[in-house]
């Protein structure tokens, strides 16, 4: 019972496939063979046969139902291959007029005009070429089957067989129009269904930021009205720890509250870091050596932790342009979750590395780590504010959070690769310009958007003034964040702008 609902259930979406594959000329075809039939049977019917000849028809009939159903059935099973089948097809519907005609009165039968048919209908599927070649086949069969029959009238044969060559060229070359029509649509369909899905995903992202800021301003006043009652509690509560005797219970709980507080104290420091606008002073750096400073950072750490550390400089490192203390934070937050994750230690890497993605170059810093992985669930919500996999009062919630506004400030990205069991990856995408961009046309000198004659030209724009050579990666469509230029959210694909037509990324997207 299973396998005959499974081979049901395989024959039907087998015939969804077929049907939906189904164009006019397939129709076409199956109706030419359907009125050759019919016609057939017809001519019988009505016209006066003796019976010799009546059991000659009958075995023409059978042959083309033969071939017909094979056909058919073998464009069920094989429909990708439906062009092969349609021109092996044709060498049997061929034969098949050719012994209509021979067994019909040569020169003067009626069925000649399948060959009008068959010359149409293939022009019209595979071309005027396809046409014009079937139509000097049909004129050589014809004249084959008439002259072994009867004897030929040159004027109706030229006139007869001339209708073959005027109907595959007009009708060859309509296809070819209809044809160019079509994909001309299937392309305007797929770039309508790409943009819809880009502003969908600029949507996403801006319904994003927008909660994100709601929730930042949320934060910021909750973090301001809450500090200074919480410094006084902390500054009552160290003096109230100085003045108790060691060995009373109550030094013990006021030892307690200040712990306590110095926690809060944190959490409102990544809140209000969290929650403001940051202030960056970019500059050229080398991620080499920030990935040293990190090393001797923690080595103390990672040393009572019973870790490993293994640090793959990677040589001949661009500089970027970064604000070296903020991308000093990020990477100690992801170094403090590795180091936290590996309880029973472990393995901790810190890497740099260069990449090439959607027409951009990268620097990527990786800090991996061998502990226990993180699930795909988990994935999709680290980066959200206040998510926190780790025991009550043990962190914010919030490092990722910050190492991700960071990066996105930075016009990068911060990645995540993981696997339960099978350890984490987290990377931090650089963008950089090699040294023969740099003193190239920038993009506002390209498509005149005017931002370099701003006031806060580079609170507009995040391309500006560094990034004018990448800007469909920091400030277009192709950026992991937001969209800023207005001249993108118009194009709704910056693979679209002449600007990126200019450059010619060395590493387009896919």
């Amino acid at each position: 019972m299973r396998f005959g609902g499974n081979a049901m259930s395989t024959l039907k979406a087998r015939y969804e496939s077929v049907r939906s594959g189904f164009e006019i000329a397939d129709i076409g075809f199956f109706l030419l063979r359907l009125i050759a039939l019919a016609g057939t049977v017809g001519w019988l019917l009505v016209a006066s046969v003796p019976p010799e000849t009546v059991s000659t028809f009958l075995w023409i009939a059978g042959f083309f139902l033969s071939y017909g159903v094979s056909g058919y059935t073998l464009l069920f099973l094989r429909f990708d291959r439906k062009r092969d089948i349609y021109r092996a097809l044709l060498l049997f519907d061929l034969a098949f007029v050719y012994l209509l005609i021979v067994h019909s009165g040569g020169f003067a039968s009626d069925f000649y005009p399948g060959f009008y048919l068959l010359t149409a209908l293939h022009a019209f599927y595979f071309g005027y070429r396809t046409g014009l070649v079937v139509a000097a086949v049909c004129t050589v069969i014809y004249f084959l089957a008439g002259f072994r029959v009867s004897a030929i009238e040159p004027i109706d044969f030229l006139l007869r067989t001339s209708f073959l060559y005027l109907i595959a060229l007009p009708i060859g070359l309509l296809s070819a129009i209809l044809r160019a029509d079509k994909e001309k649509i299937e392309s305007l369909n797929r770039d309508l269904a790409g943009s819809l899905e880009t502003m969908k995903e600029l949507q996403g992202k801006i319904m994003e930021a927008e909660k994100l800021s709601a929730l930042g301003r949320l934060t910021a006043n909750v973090a301001h009205e809450i500090r200074n009652p919480l410094t006084a509690i902390g500054g009552f509560a160290k003096r109230l720890e100085k003045r108790l005797p060691e060995t009373t219970p109550e030094k013990e709980y006021a030892k307690i509250v200040v712990g306590e507080v110095a926690r809060l104290e944190r959490i409102l420091r990544d809140t209000l870091t969290f929650s403001r606008e940051a202030r960056y002073h970019l500059q050229y750096a080398d991620m080499n050596r920030l990935l040293a400073r990190t090393e001797a950072e923690f080595g103390e750490i990672r040393r009572e932790k019973r870790l490993l550390l293994a640090v793959r400089p990677a040589p001949g490192l661009p500089p970027c342009i970064v604000d070296e203390d903020q991308i000093r934070q990020a990477l100690d937050n992801l170094v403090t979750n590795a180091i936290d994750a590996m309880t029973d230690g472990g393995t901790l890497t810190l890497a740099t590395r260069t990449a090439c993605e959607n027409g951009t170059h990268y620097v990527v810093i990786d800090v991996s780590d061998t502990g226990p992985g993180i699930s795909a669930d988990l994935v999709k919500r680290i980066f959200e504010p206040f998510y926190s996999t780790k025991e009550t009062g043990h962190g914010t919630g919030l490092g990722l959070s910050i190492c991700k506004k960071i990066m996105e400030e930075h016009r990068g990205s911060i990645r995540v690769s993981a696997a339960p069991g099978g350890g984490t990856t987290f990377s931090l995408y650089l963008p950089y310009l090699p040294v023969d961009e740099i003193f190239k046309a920038q993009c506002w000198e390209v498509i005149g958007c005017g931002v370099e004659k701003s006031g806060n030209a580079a609170e507009m724009c995040p391309a500006f003034p560094n990034y004018g050579r990448i800007c469909w990666s920091v400030a277009g469509t192709l950026s992991e964040t937001k969209v800023y230029c207005p001249v993108a959210e118009k194009v709704r694909d910056c693979r679209k702008c002449a600007f990126y037509e200019i450059v010619k990324p060395s590493c387009p997207p896919g």
